[in-house]
């Protein structure tokens, strides 16, 4: 495909980012390379360069851009649904061709400190985050929940224990049963616990 030079800005970042997405979903981090994104984005490498400086960052970058796509933000009307809604889709998520993306570029990182540290300073700026802040605000209007709860430690918290329950187990998905615990033994009286202190 021939550069399309008329593209600018948002434009061509998003073209960039799909053929990256692409390229992750097809074949992996390992075989994502700038030369192949370029192609399948019809630009050219310096393109990509002066926006992301390493595959590394295209990566994580890309896998972001993956994921933020095709989430949804459940709204069932009170904050344990919520909860159990989004916590059940980001377990399915990681058994998922999207889960074997991310796993990829974590065993990538273990060689690579730059795609390490991308991983880790984007880890807590995602739309994942966003959801779950947006569920206490929920909450907090319904009055199922004090207005304190509304922080991101607390949003954190069901998707850190899940990736500890991923890394325990060593298995692509957890049984439902304990994503219901998460909620119902820790997330909720966390944050109904949360009232101001004296």
């Amino acid at each position: 495909m021939a550069p399309d030079t008329r593209r600018r800005g948002a434009a061509l970042e998003d073209a960039i980012l799909h053929a990256a997405a692409d390229e992750l979903r097809e074949s992996g981090y390992a075989g994502m390379t700038m030369d192949r994104v370029a192609h399948r984005a019809g630009t050219n490498k310096n393109a990509i360069y002066r926006r992301w400086p390493s595959r590394a960052a295209l990566g994580v970058a890309a896998y972001r851009h993956l994921v933020a796509a095709e989430l949804q933000v459940p709204d069932t009307g009170t904050l344990r649904g919520d909860a159990l809604a989004l916590l059940r889709a980001a377990n399915a998520t990681w058994s998922s061709p999207q889960g074997a993306v991310l796993r990829e570029l974590l065993a990538a990182a273990t060689d690579d400190p730059d795609l390490l540290a991308l991983i880790r300073e984007r880890a807590g700026d995602n739309s994942m985050d966003a959801a779950w802040l947006t569920f206490l605000e929920r909450a907090v209007a319904r009055n199922e929940a004090p207005p304190q709860a509304v922080h991101p430690r607390v949003a954190s918290v069901p998707l850190t224990i899940l990736r500890g329950e991923y890394a325990l187990r060593g298995l692509p998905e957890v049984p439902d049963a304990v994503l219901v615990e998460i909620v119902d033994e820790i997330f909720l009286p966390l944050v109904r616990g949360r009232a101001p202190q004296p």
